[in-house]
């Protein structure tokens, strides 16, 4: 099994409902996020796929929240845009966007250098 990461970053707002704290007001975040994916076969060059196009993939998923309010953006105008939700939903939008012969391993969101969420199922 190969595994491969490719790391991108979007801005954005949000704040959290019914926080108990200042996160409950509205603020920012430069987003840092690593997709890893795997795979078993690869093709004729030696890749199971093309970082590049891993990397596209990813930027496409992201590109609906860069320079947004994350709250007013589908499904997070329902559900609170935690970290752990956002993570959720970016290996959801990876998994159905996926080459066939690449499976999404896991997400990692961070909102600064010193935290972050990995979700994985």
């Amino acid at each position: 099994m190969y595994q491969l990461a490719v790391r991108s970053g979007f801005s954005a707002a949000h704040r959290l409902a019914y926080y108990p704290g200042a996160c409950e007001r509205l603020h920012g975040h430069n987003w840092k996020v690593t997709a890893t994916v795997a795979g078993e076969e690869l093709d004729q060059l030696g890749m199971v796929m093309d970082l590049m196009v891993l990397q596209t993939i990813l930027d496409e998923c992201l590109h609906q929240f860069d320079h947004r309010m994350i709250n007013e953006v589908a499904p997070f105008d329902q559900t609170n845009p935690t970290s752990e939700n956002l993570a959720r939903y970016i290996f959801g939008w990876m998994k159905n966007n996926l080459p066939a012969k690449a499976r999404v391993v896991s997400i990692e969101i961070a909102e600064n250098d010193d935290f972050s969420v990995i979700y994985s199922e």
